[in-house]
């Protein structure tokens, strides 16, 4: 009997040595209740409303108002306390890091050049592509271009050019790619992401920019209907090679992973408050980095690393 007890514990413990520990947020926090209140950039408001809704179905006491706006306005009214969370699409410069502020990246996005769909060389410009000295021309000399000596072909049409009116990681990350800061974008000022999109979409020789999930539809994997990706032509061939398409978000995605996709419109997403998070905002935050990471992909943006993940959940325990 004695040497069967001790059998049986044996197996016990060998299986719990196999058995993974529980990832922190996997489990609603008991009674946690609450009101969370979030604003800022367009680029992470698609993942941000996802992460809310299934937050909430294991935390159905807490409330989550999540509005868009920018950047800018995020770090603002985060800073200020309007806010608990500031949503955050560009680095945060160091002025803007006020004593006992924490921030974290939570997903990495991407910023992709936008043309109308009904563009008449649409079909040259995505066999050729456009090299990053175009799209400097176009947005910071602001040089007056037609869609023929971009597209090699006799049209006279001008380039339209359209870029951010309101402060955002978007236009600062375009601006980066180029080597400039928004505020030396040339074009037609427009608010928000959306207001981008429609733009372009609405005029046949116009040229924009916009973040990863404004750019592709979260069903398809094309194109939001209207606009078309405009592929960079990296390596500068002259043509768009296989690992430079960027026709679908499935393309789009593998290219800024694999480094292919210029590195400056890549960037981190991040989420900033005034102090430390401070409850329920500090679990759902957990949350995210944990639990939440799961719906990164099914949402169509790209994961941090392992290693941002742990560096990050040691900070919110500070």
């Amino acid at each position: 009997m004695k040497r069967t007890v001790v059998i049986l514990f044996c197996i016990i413990v060998f299986a719990a040595s196999f058995c993974p520990s529980p990832i922190i947020g996997s489990a609603p926090a008991q009674n946690l209740k609450g009101t969370i209140r979030i604003s800022g950039a367009w680029a992470l408001y698609p993942m941000m409303v996802k992460w809310s809704e299934e937050f909430r179905k294991i935390n159905k006491n807490v409330r989550i108002d999540i509005s868009a706006g920018g950047a800018g306005k995020g770090i603002a009214d985060a800073l200020t306390g309007m806010v608990d969370i500031g949503m955050v699409s560009r680095d945060i410069r160091p002025e803007e890091i006020k004593p006992g502020a924490t921030y974290v990246p939570v997903v990495k996005d991407a910023v992709f050049p936008t043309m109308s769909a009904n563009n008449p060389v649409l079909k040259e410009i995505a066999k050729n592509g456009i090299k990053k000295k175009t799209f400097n021309d176009l947005w910071i000399i602001g040089k007056p271009l037609t869609w023929g000596e971009i597209s090699g072909t006799a049209t006279k049409n001008a380039v339209q050019v359209y870029t951010r009116s309101d402060s955002c990681g978007a236009a600062e990350t375009w601006a980066r790619y180029l080597g400039k800061k928004q505020e030396d974008l040339k074009g037609v000022g427009v608010y928000g992401d959306p207001g981008l999109a429609d733009a372009v979409k609405r005029d046949v020789y116009g040229v924009g920019y916009n973040n990863l999930n404004y750019t592709y539809d979260a069903k398809t994997g094309l194109p939001v209907a209207g606009i078309q990706v405009i592929p960079v032509d990296v390596n500068e061939n002259g043509k768009i090679d296989i690992n430079e398409d960027l026709s679908t978000k499935e393309k789009a995605i593998k290219a800024v992973i694999s480094g292919v996709y210029p590195s400056p419109p890549a960037r981190d997403l991040y989420l900033i408050t005034k102090d430390n998070f401070k409850e329920p905002s500090k679990t759902f935050v957990k949350w995210i980095l944990t639990d939440g990471q799961r719906y990164v992909g099914e949402v169509g943006y790209i994961k941090i690393t392992q290693k941002q993940i742990n560096e990050s959940l040691k900070k919110l325990d500070k």
